[in-house]
């Protein structure tokens, strides 16, 4: 039964949030019938990284375009950073299951 709750945990829920992520963003990363691969990367690892970017980069004393800037950055670092804690966090998860 704990591996259950590990798998679910671990495993099941990051892929349900990023299944998600990839109905709500469809029109976001789609071009022209394709898909643009990097923005739909950056699209579902946003919610998986982006707490770490806000720590790092933090606007101070700049003005309205500095901001917004520094922000944006923040979102697409984030989200690259994300991609790569999705899959960590499923593959530390299928370990964590299989050993349980």
């Amino acid at each position: 039964m704990k591996r259950i709750g590990i798998f679910l945990r671990k495993v099941i829920l990051p892929l349900l949030l990023a299944g998600l992520l990839l109905l709500l963003f469809k029109p976001v990363y789609m071009e022209n019938g394709t898909i643009n691969y990097l923005l739909l990367w950056i699209c579902v690892g946003v919610p998986f990284g982006i707490h770490k970017m806000f720590l790092w980069l933090v606007p101070h004393k700049l003005d309205l375009a500095g901001t917004i800037g520094i922000f944006t950055l923040d979102v697409i670092v984030g989200g690259l950073i994300g991609g790569f804690a999705l899959v960590w966090q499923v593959i530390t998860g299928l370990i964590a299951t299989i050993k349980g």
